[in-house]
C-alpha cells in the first residue's frame, strides 16, 4: 500500500457517504505481522488494506464492525498479545487505533421515476441521505446518478419495501394507483418507518384509508401516512414545485426525528 491510498479510499467512501472506521497499527513490540503506522479500512460490507491478517485482523475488524453497528463516535484502542490465545505465532504485542468515521444518515426510498420522482431526486441528492430509487422501468432512470442514489428496477416494486431498513424514509410517486395502493399497505404493515409520504389527494387518502383499513391496518397506523404529502405552504403543481413541498417536508421530519438514523 502506498502512503496515499488509505486518503484516496476514505475520500471515495465520503464521496459515497458511506461509514467506516479507519484502523491504524500504532504500537508494536516483539514479533508481529506489520510495521507500526500500517493503515486499514473497514465498512461494514467492504475491507480495505491489511494489518497483515491472521486472527489479529479477524478480531480488529469485527471489532470495527461492532463500532459501525453501534454507530459509535468515540474511537477505541486495542492491545493484542499474538500468541497462542490468538492463534499466531509472531509472540509480539500489537495496538491498534480504531478511529469511527460515521456518516449518519437516512435511508430515503422514493418510489417512481416519473417527473416528480426526477425533480425529488435532483434535490435529495444534495443532502446528506443514502437514497434507493425504484421503478419497474429500467428505462425511467437517467444513464447517470451520484454515488449515493441506487437505482432499483423490478417488475414488483412493492416486494423491494421488506429489503429496505428499518427507520427507513418512504416516499411514493409512482404512476399507477393500484401500485401505490400495494406500496402503502407494504410501508403500513411494516410500521418501522420514520416517514411515509404518499402522492395524492385529499380524496385519494380517503379512499385508500377506507380499503387499508378493510385490510386490517389500524387507524393509528394510518395517521401516519402523509397524503397529500408535501409542505402545505408550498403551493404549485409543477414536479419542480411539489418536489420542493416534499423534500421540505423530509427535511423538517427528518431534522424532528428525536432518533435519526
Amino acid at each position: 500500500m502506498r502512503n496515499d491510498e488509505w486518503i484516496s479510499q476514505l475520500a471515495q467512501l465520503h464521496q459515497q457517504r458511506t461509514s467506516c472506521v479507519l484502523l491504524t497499527l500504532v504500537e508494536h513490540q516483539g514479533s508481529t505481522p506489520r510495521n507500526s503506522g500500517c493503515k486499514m479500512v473497514v465498512t461494514a460490507d467492504q475491507q480495505y488494506f491489511t494489518l497483515g491478517g491472521g486472527n489479529l485482523e479477524y478480531q480488529a475488524i469485527a471489532i470495527a464492525r461492532e463500532m459501525l453497528q453501534a454507530q459509535a463516535q468515540q474511537s477505541r484502542l486495542e492491545r493484542f498479545n499474538l500468541g497462542a490465545r490468538l492463534g499466531q505465532c509472531c509472540g509480539g504485542v500489537a495496538t491498534v487505533l480504531l478511529e469511527p468515521l460515521c456518516q449518519q444518515q437516512p435511508v430515503v426510498v422514493v418510489y417512481g421515476a416519473g417527473h416528480v420522482g426526477r425533480a425529488l431526486i435532483a434535490i435529495l441528492a444534495t443532502l446528506p441521505c443514502r437514497i434507493y430509487w425504484v421503478d419497474s422501468r429500467a428505462s425511467a432512470f437517467p444513464p447517470q446518478v451520484d454515488p449515493q442514489i441506487s437505482c432499483i428496477s423490478d417488475e414488483d416494486p412493492a416486494a423491494t419495501v421488506q429489503q429496505m431498513p428499518a427507520g427507513s424514509y418512504f416516499m411514493v410517486l409512482t404512476h399507477d394507483h393500484q401500485l401505490d395502493l400495494l406500496l402503502s399497505e407494504k410501508i403500513l404493515r411494516r410500521n418501522d418507518f420514520s416517514y411515509f409520504g404518499l402522492i395524492g389527494s385529499l380524496t385519494k387518502r380517503k379512499r385508500f384509508e377506507y380499503r387499508l383499513a378493510g385490510k386490517g391496518i389500524p387507524q393509528g397506523t394510518l395517521d401516519k401516512m402523509r397524503c397529500p404529502v408535501g409542505l402545505p405552504d408550498v403551493k404549485g403543481k409543477l414536479p419542480a414545485e411539489i418536489a420542493v413541498a416534499i423534500a421540505g417536508e423530509f427535511i423538517a421530519a427528518y431534522g424532528s426525528d428525536p432518533n435519526p438514523l
